[in-house]
């Protein structure tokens, strides 16, 4: 099988336009098939505040109404997905961005309501691998934004990591998959007050030593298992860090196996 490499970035890098430029670089000299995937959360926030729309977070997820969802698709699939985009031709990177309406690529159910209504937001579903591959085959680089689709017109905001594993797993019937979860840190860390005691390899045997010593925590533990899920149903790697992870130089990131 070819190699697949599934990049998704965070919102501190879509923020800042140095890092996401220099991230940009990076990634277009990546070798090989390669999709990206971003949020873009904050700049979302930050724009329906200037609208005087609310931003709603239970558990670091949007609570999406109406209002909300228009300004994630004016933001994720328009200002940052094309801003992006634009950045890569300028890269010699033949992007081509997506939601997962297009090309009927990601459905999604919306989220049922149990002890929270988060309105309308998507569950994926299903991943039109075959149809995405024709993308690949056509040497396009797709570019996901996050937002997904119900099959009956409704757009619906969805987590972008999950997208990411997502696409790496249903990917993976095609090609060797590996996913890349690329954000301001240099990996999972031992301590989280020292940002250089990265824990370079983890497997299942590692993970549950360090979750008895309960140096991964909190938000980082469905982080960690959404990586095992994805390793558990095909993908071959997953690997957390900052933009050095691309870099030949640097090898103090986190890769994850089985």
């Amino acid at each position: 099988m070819e190699k697949l490499s599934i990049i998704k970035i965070g919102g501190n890098i879509i923020e800042d336009e140095t890092s996401l430029n220099n991230f940009l670089k990076l990634f277009s000299k990546l070798k090989g098939n390669k999709i990206l995937v971003h949020g873009g959360g904050k700049k979302a926030t930050f724009i329906a505040s200037k609208l005087g729309i609310e931003s709603k977070m239970v558990n670091g997820r949007r609570i999406t109404n109406a209002k909300t969802l228009e300004v994630i698709t004016m933001v994720y699939g328009g200002l940052v997905n094309k801003n992006v985009v634009a950045k890569l031709q300028a890269l010699q990177t033949n992007a081509i961005g997506l939601t997962g309406a297009d090309i009927n690529s990601i459905q999604s159910n919306k989220r049922p309501v149990k002890e929270v209504d988060f309105g309308f937001v998507g569950d994926v579903k299903k991943v039109a691998n075959h149809s995405i591959d024709k993308l690949i085959k056509a040497d396009f680089t797709p570019v996901f934004c996050a937002i997904t689709h119900d099959g009956n017109g409704q757009l619906l905001n969805t987590n972008a990591d999950t997208i990411a594993s997502t696409i790496a797993v249903a990917m993976s019937k095609i090609y060797n998959t590996s996913i890349y979860y690329c954000f301001e840190l240099n990996g999972v860390l031992e301590d989280f007050n020292d940002k250089t005691s990265v824990i370079q390899q983890i497997n299942t045997e590692k993970y549950q030593n360090l979750l008895a010593k309960n140096i991964i925590t909190d938000g980082m533990i469905p982080k960690i298992d959404n990586c095992f899920d994805a390793l558990h149903n095909g993908v071959q790697k997953v690997h957390i860090g900052n933009t050095a992870m691309f870099t030949k130089e640097n090898t103090n990131f986190t890769t994850i196996t089985l």
